[in-house]
């Protein structure tokens, strides 16, 4: 017998509940829906409460939340103030307390991990990542999923709870063979990972594109602190010539894109025929002019990027961008986590992405 589940949709997950719930009742051939009803109240100073409007006893129960989603808005003191990722954690774990222990299990879906990006401690400074899944931990959260964790090592900051971060890779590369098959070649292509914390993810893309790879070093400036981090002085590039190619630059997120974008302008003076970027996140924190530009001096050819975190109009109809769908994997995701399936195979989509290199032909090299 399957599993009983639901799915308590943040508002910040910006009406893809709706998309997700489709993918789910086309699977199980279900005519009612999987969405949970629940509602977050916020009241004029700021505070706020989750009201949940239908049983969850003994359901797994999926709460999916973007934290990067910068548009959802509330009123406060008569200001308009935008929700930051902090706000978007606390309406998680608001969420999890109207449960109030009445769920068979509680997994947390956060597309991007909250506060990733501050996943170690190098000095005197906080540890926010590892004590927000703590935090999960200790409410009685069964499983959290994630995609593309900054670094998946910080999974061991909790014991009892699980932690899956899975990797859209399948359809980040099946988009690129659709649009760039011709240049998918080790003749044509270089992979190129921007920095030493991308570099396992750049020799994943060229060992399944069979391509070289290419990595830049970050000398920062280890004397101050510039918008929460040491500015890069000069990147330094180790790897092949790359006169006369295209490149496959590959990171987990673009924030500002400043250093995809120096990295890019200093290969294009070096040779090379322009950039595609692969990134599971974009933010575009400081807008896409400079993106903008970069297209029209033949410097970026085009950024994959997936719709698991939020992406205004004004960005998604760009030429130079290709938004991946990843949705639909994202609901078998949950499909077998709620009827005890295994999810091994979503977890490494080796297999699957040898066939589909090799029914275009390309050539295919084991993962090692």
């Amino acid at each position: 017998m399957k599993q009983k589940f639901g799915i308590i949709a943040m508002d910040s997950f910006n009406g893809k509940g709706a998309i997700l719930d489709n993918y789910l009742k086309k699977a199980t051939g279900s005519k009612e829906s999987f969405i949970i009803k629940s509602k977050c109240v916020r009241f004029s100073n700021g505070e706020g409460k989750v009201i949940i409007d239908e049983s969850v006893r003994n359901k797994t129960v999926f709460i999916i939340s973007d934290v990067s989603n910068y548009s959802e808005t509330y009123n406060m003191y008569g200001f308009v103030n935008h929700m930051s990722p902090d706000e978007h954690f606390q309406d998680i774990k608001r969420t999890i307390s109207a449960i109030a222990g009445k769920s068979n299990k509680i997994i947390i879906i956060m597309p991007l991990l909250y506060s990733s990006r501050q996943h170690r401690r190098l000095m005197r400074e906080s540890l926010d990542c590892s004590l927000a899944l703590q935090d999960l931990e200790h409410m009685g959260v069964n499983s959290v999923v994630t995609f593309d964790a900054h670094d998946s090592n910080i999974q061991n900051a909790v014991s009892k709870m699980c932690f899956d971060s899975f990797f859209p890779s399948y359809q980040i590369i099946k988009s690129l063979i659709d649009t760039e098959k011709s240049l998918i070649d080790k003749d044509n292509m270089v992979t190129i990972s921007p920095d030493t914390g991308a570099m396992q993810r750049a020799i994943m893309y060229a060992n399944m594109l069979g391509l070289d790879v290419g990595m830049f070093y970050k000398r920062r400036d280890y004397t101050q602190i510039v918008g929460g981090k040491n500015p890069v002085v000069q990147h330094e590039y180790l790897g092949r010539d790359i006169k006369g190619k295209h490149l496959l630059i590959v990171d987990d997120m673009i924030a500002s894109g400043g250093s995809v974008l120096d990295i890019a302008y200093e290969l294009k003076a070096k040779g090379c025929l322009g950039a595609y970027v692969i990134a599971t996140f974009s933010f575009f924190t400081e807008g896409i002019e400079k993106f903008e530009k970069a297209y029209k001096d033949g410097v970026i050819k085009k950024v994959y990027t997936t719709n698991l975190s939020y992406l205004p109009h004004n960005i998604t109809d760009r030429p130079w961008i290709q938004v991946v769908d990843c949705l639909g994997f994202l609901a078998k995701i949950i499909y077998n986590m709620a009827n005890g399936e295994s999810i091994s195979g979503l977890l490494d989509s080796d297999k699957k992405l040898k066939r589909l290199l090799l029914n275009h032909n390309l050539k295919y090299k084991t993962i090692k």
